[in-house]
């Protein structure tokens, strides 16, 4: 393969990216077109579906990206001997609220949602027989938090929203 055309093509990509997330800030996802999306970035139409399939592939492209950036985010992180993780987490989502709220409007199934809480991890420590009733029930309360502060724009400080997840979960 051609560098050069590998280039471009990364370029095209996160060009229609930019552009799908920025129509997503006043749009479902059901309204954006890829006509939509080709005036916005100058590209082609044979550029979009050379990379996609459709709009809905972009948004499981995207939200797909966007979970692995945040995956990474604690790729080294110590779940279970580090308390610093909410602060670090809510530090993240306010310096970067767009990708955040770009992904919550992606998860329109509601099916992928943020995870802090690796299950395989936890079960190598033997953390508890009913683990996956516990994570489900973490995450969905935690998602929630994430939401309502992502709503009113971030006002609380992440040392501020560490605590009511603390206060919340009792450091349990």
């Amino acid at each position: 393969m051609n560098v050069k055309n590998n280039k471009r093509r990364k370029e095209s990509q996160e060009k229609i990216e930019r552009a799908f997330i920025e129509l997503l800030q006043s749009r479902e996802i059901k309204e954006i077109t890829v006509s939509d999306l080709i005036k916005m970035t100058g590209l082609n139409r044979s550029t979009f579906y050379a990379n996609y399939v459709d709009i809905f592939d972009l948004a499981d492209k995207t939200r797909h990206k966007l979970e692995q950036d945040f995956s990474n985010l604690f790729a080294d992180y110590d779940y279970f001997n580090q308390r610093s993780g909410a602060l670090m987490m809510f530090t993240h989502i306010k310096e970067n609220q767009l990708f955040y709220k770009t992904y919550f409007k992606l998860c329109y199934d509601e099916k992928h949602l943020i995870s802090v809480c690796d299950p395989r991890r936890a079960e190598m420590e033997h953390v508890s027989e009913n683990l996956r009733y516990h994570i489900e029930f973490f995450r969905n309360g935690l998602n929630a938090i994430i939401k309502l502060w992502l709503a009113g724009g971030c006002k609380e400080s992440p040392e501020e929203m560490a605590e009511v997840l603390r206060q919340e979960y009792r450091g349990r």
